[in-house]
């Protein structure tokens, strides 16, 4: 039995290389957004929890940063591809 490889030109090979980068940026981005979303979801439930005045001051804020982050990772995404949303 005898192995044949493809010989691929350098052109084939970067179109390679960068739609692996792609496919890597996609899944960074998946990532990114959904561990934003996971991290507002845990807020919101832990303000849902009577804890003081105090407690739900600090909740305020880490949701406000965390809808931020969540924005954020969303546009990053959309950017790498406009359908992934």
């Amino acid at each position: 039995m005898s192995w044949h490889f493809m010989m691929y030109t350098p052109e084939q090979n970067e179109r390679g290389a960068m739609a692996d980068l792609v496919i890597l940026e996609l899944a960074k981005a998946r990532q990114r957004v959904k561990r934003a979303e996971s991290a507002l979801r845990r807020a919101k439930e832990m303000l849902d929890e009577d804890c003081g005045v105090g407690i739900n001051l600090a909740l305020c804020g880490r949701i406000r940063a965390a809808q931020r982050r969540v924005i954020e990772a969303r546009e990053r995404l959309t950017k790498i591809d406009p359908s992934a949303l």
